[in-house]
């Protein structure tokens, strides 16, 4: 390993360094279809790795508040307690729920460069990106130029994106916000997904029309089945109810379905619970993988089970999804349950056994996380949620 590290940085040094393509594979999205993923060779991710480092260093000075994806000391959470927090507290009568179509495939490479050459003087990391993102894809032995889009995937890609966004999307929005709104506006962004809110319905029409026009113009589009504008906020029952229309719609942001409603006292709440498809897809890998792990130790079971039950209470047990955290520990218990029965077919288990085996193994459901405006009135100390 050392040889080759030695070897790794010679090269990079002499510029003898060759980008390798990126093998294609895919994984399956919620809603059933495939994405496609770039992954590189270990040579190339150590490199972006040391690159990405670097670069970080560098942008996270220019990055804006209301940017969350892929950045040091920001999770999703961390964009969720934003967004939880600006709602409640703002006029947002309209959410812009938006969706970039296939973003990491319409990326404009000429663009990027660009974009890069903003900030960064150095012409060899400036190379090395280029060499990345045109490296090409190879899928089932055969290479394929890429002369559009960043692999997605790849340990730079994140960067990237970030980078990209932020002079298409952010500095603009920013800008557009200060010039051409009349009321509250509030901008969450994660990676290529973002949510805006709007006082006015005027403001979130204007902004959606210009942001078109802006996408356009470093060819990027947004989804149109998958980008709405509804009615959402501390006044959009009321509002609603008035003019004889139902409840206030729900939209999808990082995992979770975001609902409006209302406390035990009548007050606005923002309800959040796990996504019911995504939960539903979860837990039928958990069925598929218990009925192939039933003939192994009980113990083994356990241990794999309660590590992800673990997982899925360490994102999605936030306040106000009790019942949706507690609905799918029930369900992996049952799937556990009928997987351990059908060991053999002279074996039975009661649900006293069952019962026994889960408090054992299983982590009990509960809430994980603190109120978002907690811990986001802790991280801004008190700095506007808007920002």
């Amino acid at each position: 390993m050392e040889e080759h590290l030695h070897d790794l940085h010679g090269r990079l040094q002499r510029g003898a360094y060759r980008a390798k393509p990126t093998r294609r594979a895919y994984i399956p999205k919620a809603d059933g279809r495939l994405r496609p993923l770039g992954i590189a060779a270990l040579e190339d991710k150590i490199v972006q790795r040391a690159v990405v480092e670097v670069l970080n260093a560098i942008y996270e000075s220019d990055f804006l508040g209301f940017s969350y994806g892929f950045r040091p000391g920001r999770s999703p959470h961390h964009a969720l307690d934003a967004l939880a927090t600006a709602i409640p507290r703002t006029k947002v009568s309209w959410v812009l729920d938006a969706d970039i179509r296939d973003f990491f495939g319409s990326l404009d490479q000429s663009w990027l460069v660009k974009f890069l050459e903003h900030r960064i003087a150095d012409k060899r990391a400036l190379r090395l990106i280029q060499k990345w993102v045109s490296a090409g894809v190879i899928e089932d032995g055969t290479w394929t130029a890429s002369n559009e889009g960043s692999p997605q995937g790849a340990s730079v890609s994140p960067l990237l994106a970030n980078v990209y966004l932020h002079y298409v999307l952010d500095l603009w929005a920013q800008q557009w916000r200060r010039r051409h709104a009349h009321g509250d506006v509030v901008i969450v962004r994660y990676g290529d997904d973002f949510v805006a809110g709007f006082e006015h319905r005027s403001d979130a029409e204007r902004f959606l029309d210009d942001l078109r026009g802006r996408f356009a113009d470093f060819a990027l589009e947004l989804h149109p089945e998958k980008t709405r504008l509804i009615e959402f906020g501390r006044f959009a029952a009321r509002d609603r109810a008035a003019r004889g229309l139902g409840r206030p719609e729900t939209f999808d942001f990082l995992g979770f379905t975001h609902i409006c409603a209302k406390t035990k006292n009548g007050r606005f709440a923002l309800k959040r619970k796990t996504i019911a498809k995504r939960l539903a897809a979860k837990l039928r890998e958990v069925k598929h993988a218990l009925l192939r792990r039933r003939h192994l130790p009980i113990p083994e079971q356990g241990r794999w089970l309660a590590s992800v039950i673990r997982g899925h209470l360490g994102y999605y047990a936030v306040p106000g999804n009790i019942d949706a955290v507690n609905a799918s520990c029930t369900q992996a218990t049952r799937h556990w349950h009928r997987a351990l029965k059908r060991r053999s077919q002279r074996h039975s288990l009661d649900w006293e056994r069952m019962n026994r085996l889960s408090i054992r193994w299983l982590p009990p459901a509960r809430i994980m996380h603190p109120w978002p405006d907690a811990r986001f009135d802790g991280r801004t100390q008190g700095r506007s949620p808007v920002r």
